[in-house]
């Protein structure tokens, strides 16, 4: 009964806002892709280092970390040839080694989806063919680079919507070039498509229940980061990836949480999300977010606009974007101020 009035909720959004979105009104509900990724088991009974292997379920990424500070280099490749979605996509994995993994196990992959991400010269830092696919590519030297940014996508984002050339600043591939081009290379960013996304407008988009579990990713993400000595990340979150953000915002190691075209964070206020990063937000006077009701009842909607006066976020002008995936588009005042928060000059 309280699914059906939840449902009863979200329909009433979701007519609120089709006419004004490029997606679609979608009943259907996603299941989140969660747990340790595909080849632990085998990975778990694997005694080939004549010592036991870090249990993906339950090492942290700093266990991680520290379990393949200790291996020769020969180990190291011999877990990456034996167990590549694994060692791919296992936080606290040596940056290279990730890399090597992941690359090897796109080029296993048959889905035309992943034929541009296995090509030479891609830096895959996670790759999951689970569900609908979920990748992380990584855009400078994220080993080196003072500045790190992280874009988290929005609703309808997978691995074959990654890097879409249709409205691609509406996709993270698009984001994060956008971003890295607007610091003259100055910095390493990451589109992180790492959690199941909503698709189209309806229950998933309107709950927050992909985005709960979004954010327990995004969170063991960025601890990842930093077990490895990346620098702290500012996250850029697009639309219900502001969800995830929100809902992970205590937990994660960030400098900065950039939200955009954002339906609510799940939070009331900036003190109410409980994190020392600065918080940013930015609505453009044509997103048709501006049509979802900032309302959160029976588990529907994701509370008040992090734009709005009361919310407590620092303000970016976001007057010559246009629509709903237009903050990153060249030339507009929302991507200059956002790269200068990537560099640290804000």
């Amino acid at each position: 009964m309280r699914r059906y009035g939840r449902a009863l909720v979200a329909a009433a959004l979701a007519v609120s806002v089709a006419g004004g979105t490029a997606g679609r009104v979608s009943g259907e509900a996603r299941r989140a892709v969660t747990g340790p990724p595909p080849g632990s088991a085998a990975w778990r009974a694997d005694t080939s280092l004549g010592r036991a292997l870090p249990d993906p379920a339950t090492a942290s990424p700093e266990q991680v970390a520290r379990f393949f500070s200790e291996l020769t280099d020969h180990q190291k490749h011999s877990l990456v040839r034996r167990h590549p979605l694994v060692t791919g996509n296992l936080d606290g994995v040596p940056v290279t080694l990730r890399y090597a993994a992941n690359a090897r196990a796109l080029r296993a992959e048959h889905d035309p989806r992943y034929r541009r991400l296995a090509a030479p010269g891609h830096r895959i830092l996670a790759f999951d063919p689970r569900g609908r696919g979920q990748v992380a590519e990584v855009y400078g030297d994220l080993e080196r680079a003072r500045r790190v940014s992280v874009v988290v996508p929005g609703s309808d984002i997978d691995a074959g919507t990654f890097d879409r050339t249709k409205d691609p600043y509406g996709a993270p591939v698009g984001m994060a070039v956008a971003l890295r081009d607007a610091t003259a290379g100055r910095t390493a960013v990451i589109a992180w498509a790492g959690y199941t996304t909503p698709v189209g407008v309806g229950l998933d988009a309107a709950t927050g229940d992909l985005a709960a579990a979004g954010a327990v990713r995004l969170a063991r993400f960025t601890r990842g980061l930093a077990a490895v000595g990346a620098a702290r990340p500012a996250l850029f979150c697009h639309s219900y990836g502001s969800v995830v953000c929100g809902l992970a915002a205590h937990e994660v190691n960030a400098t900065d949480i950039v939200v955009f075209g954002s339906p609510g964070m799940r939070a009331g206020s900036v003190g109410a999300l409980r994190t020392e990063a600065r918080v940013w937000a930015a609505k453009d006077p044509s997103d048709w977010i501006s049509r979802v009701p900032n309302v959160r009842f029976a588990g529907v909607g994701h509370g008040p606009d992090p734009a709005g006066p009361g919310f407590g976020a620092r303000r970016v002008p976001a007057e010559r974007a246009e629509g709903h995936t237009g903050y990153f588009a060249p030339g507009t005042d929302s991507l200059r101020t956002f790269a200068a928060i990537a560099e640290g000059e804000l």
